[in-house]
C-alpha cells in the first residue's frame, strides 16, 4: 500500500505554505491586535508582504498539483469532512492571497527588490477588500487550528498522517 501520495514538489509547497501562512497570521494579529511600536509594525508589514507577494505564484502550483491529482469524494462521512476541511483551506487562503494585494493602498515592496504598483486606487473598493482580507484571515486561522488539531489527533491515535507530508 503506498502511505505516500504526494509528490516532493507537493510536499516542500505544504511545508513552505505551512511556515509563511503561520508566521503571517501570528505576526500580523499581533500587530494588528498588541500595542507595538510604529518601527515593528512597518517591518512585520514589509517582511508579510515580500513573503506572501512570493507565495501567491507557489501557491498557485500547488493548488494546480492539488487539483490535478484529486479524485472523487472519499466514501466515508469523515473522510468526506477532511477533503471538504481541506478544500475549505485551500480556498480560503486563495482569498487571504488575493485579498491581500487588492487592499493595499500603496506600492507592494518584494525585499526591496521588486516593486509592484498598488492594483487599485479606489478607497473604498480597498477598504472593502481590507475588510475581507481581516475576515478571511481570522477563518483562516481558524481553519489551520483544526488541521493542526486533527493532525494532532490522528498521531495521538497512532495514525502517522505526518508520515504521508514527509519526505
Amino acid at each position: 500500500m503506498n502511505n505516500k501520495p504526494y509528490g516532493a514538489m507537493q510536499i516542500a509547497l505544504h511545508w513552505l505554505s505551512a511556515i509563511v501562512i503561520i508566521w503571517a497570521l501570528i505576526s500580523g494579529s499581533s500587530v494588528a491586535l498588541l500595542n507595538v511600536s510604529v518601527a515593528t509594525a512597518a517591518l512585520v508589514s514589509f517582511i508579510n508582504v515580500s513573503l506572501t507577494t512570493l507565495l501567491i505564484p507557489l501557491f498557485l502550483l500547488r493548488l494546480l498539483l492539488a487539483l490535478k491529482a484529486a479524485g472523487p469524494l472519499p466514501a466515508t462521512t469523515m473522510d468526506r469532512l477532511a477533503a471538504w476541511a481541506h478544500r475549505a483551506l485551500y480556498g480560503v487562503t486563495l482569498v487571504v492571497l488575493v485579498t491581500g494585494v487588492l487592499m493595499m493602498d500603496r506600492p507592494i515592496n518584494v525585499l526591496d527588490w521588486l516593486t509592484i504598483p498598488a492594483p487599485l486606487v479606489d478607497t473604498v473598493l480597498i477598504g472593502h477588500f481590507n475588510r475581507l482580507h481581516i475576515w478571511s484571515c481570522a477563518l483562516l486561522a481558524l481553519l489551520v487550528a483544526v488541521h493542526i488539531a486533527a493532525v494532532i489527533k490522528h498521531q495521538w491515535l497512532g495514525r502517522n498522517v505526518l508520515a504521508r507530508m514527509w519526505f
